[in-house]
Protein backbone atom coordinates (compact mmCIF):
# COMPACT_ATOMS: atom_id res chain seq x y z
CA UNK A 1 0.00 0.00 0.00
CA UNK A 2 1.64 3.17 -1.35
CA UNK A 3 1.02 6.33 0.97
CA UNK A 4 -0.21 9.17 -0.94
CA UNK A 5 0.78 12.97 0.38
CA UNK A 6 -2.21 14.55 0.43
CA UNK A 7 -3.10 17.77 -0.93
CA UNK A 8 -6.71 20.21 -0.57
CA UNK A 9 -8.23 18.37 -3.53
CA UNK A 10 -7.57 14.39 -1.87
CA UNK A 11 -8.80 16.13 0.86
CA UNK A 12 -11.65 17.52 -0.70
CA UNK A 13 -12.46 14.30 -2.59
CA UNK A 14 -12.31 12.48 1.40
CA UNK A 15 -14.68 14.85 2.60
CA UNK A 16 -17.02 14.39 -0.30
CA UNK A 17 -17.28 11.01 -0.55
CA UNK A 18 -17.73 10.40 3.09
CA UNK A 19 -20.66 12.91 2.95
CA UNK A 20 -22.20 11.55 -0.02
CA UNK A 21 -20.76 8.06 -1.49
CA UNK A 22 -23.17 7.38 -4.26
CA UNK A 23 -22.11 10.45 -6.27
CA UNK A 24 -20.68 10.02 -9.81
CA UNK A 25 -17.18 10.44 -10.72
CA UNK A 26 -18.56 13.60 -12.79
CA UNK A 27 -20.32 15.20 -9.88
CA UNK A 28 -17.64 14.52 -7.14
CA UNK A 29 -14.77 16.29 -10.16
CA UNK A 30 -18.06 19.25 -10.56
CA UNK A 31 -17.75 19.76 -6.55
CA UNK A 32 -13.72 19.56 -6.01
CA UNK A 33 -13.19 21.69 -8.99
CA UNK A 34 -11.12 18.94 -11.32
CA UNK A 35 -12.02 17.39 -14.37
CA UNK A 36 -12.98 13.70 -14.43
CA UNK A 37 -10.28 11.34 -15.60
CA UNK A 38 -7.52 13.18 -12.63
CA UNK A 39 -10.67 12.85 -10.05
CA UNK A 40 -11.38 8.94 -10.83
CA UNK A 41 -7.22 8.63 -10.99
CA UNK A 42 -7.22 10.54 -7.86
CA UNK A 43 -9.86 8.25 -5.98
CA UNK A 44 -8.32 5.29 -7.08
CA UNK A 45 -4.78 6.24 -5.92
CA UNK A 46 -6.94 7.12 -2.26
CA UNK A 47 -8.36 3.52 -1.99
CA UNK A 48 -5.09 1.73 -3.29
CA UNK A 49 -3.72 3.65 -0.69
CA UNK A 50 -5.68 2.87 2.32
CA UNK A 51 -7.29 6.38 2.70
CA UNK A 52 -10.44 4.77 1.39
CA UNK A 53 -11.61 1.80 2.72
CA UNK A 54 -15.01 0.83 1.25
CA UNK A 55 -18.73 2.06 -0.03
CA UNK A 56 -21.49 1.82 2.21
CA UNK A 57 -25.11 2.21 2.65
CA UNK A 58 -25.77 3.87 6.21
CA UNK A 59 -28.85 1.41 6.85
CA UNK A 60 -32.27 3.04 8.99
CA UNK A 61 -32.18 0.42 12.30
CA UNK A 62 -35.41 1.30 13.24
CA UNK A 63 -37.04 0.76 9.78
CA UNK A 64 -35.48 -2.43 9.83
CA UNK A 65 -36.59 -3.87 13.18
CA UNK A 66 -33.99 -2.79 15.27
CA UNK A 67 -35.27 -0.78 17.85
CA UNK A 68 -32.62 -1.32 20.58
CA UNK A 69 -28.99 -0.23 20.83
CA UNK A 70 -26.89 -0.96 23.86
CA UNK A 71 -23.20 -0.27 24.46
CA UNK A 72 -21.77 -2.87 26.77
CA UNK A 73 -18.20 -2.66 28.91
CA UNK A 74 -16.88 -5.87 29.20
CA UNK A 75 -13.88 -7.04 31.21
CA UNK A 76 -12.27 -10.38 30.83
CA UNK A 77 -10.77 -12.64 34.08
CA UNK A 78 -7.41 -12.67 31.73
CA UNK A 79 -5.93 -10.15 29.35
CA UNK A 80 -3.36 -12.55 28.01
CA UNK A 81 -2.93 -11.85 24.51
CA UNK A 82 -4.46 -15.21 23.23
CA UNK A 83 -7.42 -14.39 25.32
CA UNK A 84 -8.40 -10.90 24.04
CA UNK A 85 -8.34 -12.90 20.69
CA UNK A 86 -10.95 -15.58 21.66
CA UNK A 87 -13.00 -12.90 22.80
CA UNK A 88 -12.70 -10.87 19.70
CA UNK A 89 -12.87 -14.10 18.14
CA UNK A 90 -16.38 -15.07 19.26
CA UNK A 91 -17.84 -11.25 19.40
CA UNK A 92 -16.66 -11.48 15.57
CA UNK A 93 -19.68 -14.46 15.36
CA UNK A 94 -21.99 -12.37 16.57
CA UNK A 95 -24.15 -10.48 14.44
CA UNK A 96 -25.82 -8.11 16.99
CA UNK A 97 -22.57 -6.97 17.93
CA UNK A 98 -22.05 -3.90 15.37
CA UNK A 99 -18.59 -2.31 17.26
CA UNK A 100 -16.08 -3.55 19.31
CA UNK A 101 -13.14 -1.78 20.32
CA UNK A 102 -10.52 -2.48 22.82
CA UNK A 103 -10.43 -0.42 25.43
CA UNK A 104 -7.45 0.95 28.47
CA UNK A 105 -8.33 1.45 32.16
CA UNK A 106 -11.80 -0.01 33.81
CA UNK A 107 -13.02 -2.54 31.48
CA UNK A 108 -11.39 -4.52 28.09
CA UNK A 109 -13.46 -3.68 25.43
CA UNK A 110 -16.69 -1.72 24.56
CA UNK A 111 -19.47 -3.27 22.37
CA UNK A 112 -22.41 -1.34 20.59
CA UNK A 113 -24.96 -4.05 20.29
CA UNK A 114 -28.13 -3.47 18.02
CA UNK A 115 -31.42 -5.28 19.37
CA UNK A 116 -34.75 -5.99 17.33
CA UNK A 117 -36.30 -5.61 21.15
CA UNK A 118 -35.72 -6.13 24.90
CA UNK A 119 -36.49 -9.47 24.74
CA UNK A 120 -33.63 -10.60 22.04
CA UNK A 121 -31.49 -7.99 23.84
CA UNK A 122 -31.71 -10.10 27.01
CA UNK A 123 -31.84 -13.57 25.25
CA UNK A 124 -28.61 -12.30 23.95
CA UNK A 125 -27.07 -11.02 26.82
CA UNK A 126 -28.15 -13.96 29.49
CA UNK A 127 -27.53 -16.65 26.64
CA UNK A 128 -24.51 -15.45 24.54
CA UNK A 129 -22.68 -12.97 26.14
CA UNK A 130 -22.93 -13.43 30.20
CA UNK A 131 -21.75 -17.25 29.65
CA UNK A 132 -19.16 -16.65 27.15
CA UNK A 133 -15.65 -17.60 28.37
CA UNK A 134 -13.52 -15.18 30.09
CA UNK A 135 -15.73 -12.86 30.74
CA UNK A 136 -15.95 -11.26 34.47
CA UNK A 137 -18.09 -8.52 33.96
CA UNK A 138 -20.56 -6.92 32.06
CA UNK A 139 -22.10 -3.23 32.55
CA UNK A 140 -24.87 -2.09 30.23
CA UNK A 141 -25.81 1.53 28.68
CA UNK A 142 -28.90 0.99 27.02
CA UNK A 143 -29.36 4.47 24.48
CA UNK A 144 -32.31 6.49 25.03
CA UNK A 145 -31.69 8.87 21.80
CA UNK A 146 -29.00 9.54 19.48
CA UNK A 147 -27.95 13.13 19.15
CA UNK A 148 -25.51 12.86 16.63
CA UNK A 149 -23.81 10.92 14.58
CA UNK A 150 -21.44 11.21 11.70
CA UNK A 151 -19.67 8.89 9.26
CA UNK A 152 -15.57 8.64 8.93
CA UNK A 153 -13.30 11.27 10.89
CA UNK A 154 -13.21 14.92 10.87
CA UNK A 155 -11.01 16.29 7.44
CA UNK A 156 -9.22 19.68 8.28
CA UNK A 157 -7.65 21.37 5.76
CA UNK A 158 -4.26 21.48 7.70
Amino acid sequence: MQRVKLDAIDRRILQELRDDGRMTNVELARRVGISAPPCLRRVRALEEAGYIRGYHAELNAEALGYGITVFVLVGLHSQAEHDLEAFEARVGAWPMVRECHMLTGEADFVLKIVARDWESWQRFLTGELLPAPNVASVKTAPVLRRSKQLPGVPLDAA
